[in-house]
């Protein structure tokens, strides 16, 4: 779609919603189409009611956040692990990038949540919690911290065989998180 086609589309929910929040994929692969979009957003006054928020897994570099900071009204990331080798074991690459932009969206008031997709046995022990959001809370003492539970659905092969989160488990993750 085109800039033009999705402005149509985001009229005619215009009485639904509050803003727009661009995901994926990964949203930011696509930054050029994205930052077309929300200048075109910010600089109409039919839209002048919208938020433009990013849903991303963090994995930019400063100069992407850089051109798309102006336009963006926060990004919700999501980290998948604070200790990089846990990272790779999730998803194949390294955390540094990730934590990176954390801090860097942070300091510039772009940060508008993290997001914690804990999954049983991978990174949800009590120690790796606390020392998460320990890790978060030196960023900002302040900052918003989601957590997402492990669901198998919509994943790719290499984890549908990871256990799901329990009832149980949430709850334990927000005692220890909160």
């Amino acid at each position: 779609m085109s800039v033009q086609e999705v402005l149509i589309e985001i009229r005619s929910a215009m009485p639904y919603i509050s803003g727009i929040t661009v995901s994926g994929g990964e949203a930011t692969l696509q930054h050029e189409f994205v930052l077309e979009l929300f200048k075109e957003i910010k600089k109409r006054s039919e839209f002048e009611h919208l938020t433009t928020m990013i849903d991303s897994n963090g994995n930019a570099p400063q100069e992407v956040w850089d051109l798309m900071a102006p336009y963006t009204d926060g990004v919700m990331l999501d980290l998948k692990a604070l200790d990089d080798a846990s990272h790779i074991e999730l998803t194949g690459s390294s955390n540094t990038v990730v934590l990176e932009s954390i801090k860097y969206l942070d300091s510039i008031n772009k940060l508008y949540e993290v997001r914690l997709l804990l999954v049983p046995g991978h990174n949800d022990s009590d120690e790796v919690l606390i020392t998460t959001a320990l890790w978060l809370k030196k960023v900002n003492p302040n900052m918003k911290i989601k957590i997402n539970a492990f669901k198998t659905h919509g994943v790719r092969a290499s984890a549908r065989e990871w256990p799901e989160v329990s009832d149980r488990d949430l709850v334990r993750y927000h005692a220890i998180i909160d």
